[in-house]
């Protein structure tokens, strides 16, 4: 069974050191892709913007700098449990924001109720789905249109 966990969260847009603002965010986890998270940015005057990453990478984010490639996440004071910061990178633009780490914490354990951190293998048959989406590939019915 599809379970989903939404929260919406202030963040701090750090557009530099003289600017930054506060912004909704919504936060989607939906447990048919048990092992992403969905951070979906409100900026003022732009379409929202979505990023999915690892579930783990928020976790371990809260507690010591993580994360390779796009999504960097860590804490914004060793040894204190406060607030994170998260950098998007998309090649040489990025931007940074600044959470509280008690809603994403709170976040987290509402998606842990749901699909267990470790077990996430265990609630969706990624082999039997994919077989299933190639059939449909191949027999020409793209995005899952089945013909029976």
């Amino acid at each position: 069974m599809r379970e989903t966990v939404q929260a919406e969260v202030i963040m701090t847009f750090l557009v530099s050191e003289e600017l930054s603002f506060r912004i909704p965010v919504g936060l989607d986890y939906d447990s048919s892709d048990p092992y992403a998270v969905k951070f979906t940015f409100h900026l003022p005057g732009d379409a929202p913007v979505t990023w999915a990453f690892a579930r783990e990478l928020l976790l371990d984010g809260l507690s010591q700098p993580s994360g390779e490639g796009d999504v960097h996440i860590a804490p914004a004071s060793a040894g204190q449990f406060s607030d994170v910061f998260i950098r998007l990178q998309v090649g040489a633009e990025g931007a940074l924001f600044r959470a509280g780490a008690a809603p994403l914490v709170a976040f987290l354990d509402r998606t842990d109720r749901i699909v267990p951190l470790g077990e996430e293998r265990t609630v969706a048959d990624f082999d039997y789905e994919l077989a299933a989406e190639l059939d449909n590939i191949l027999a020409g019915n793209p995005e899952g249109q089945n013909a029976g």
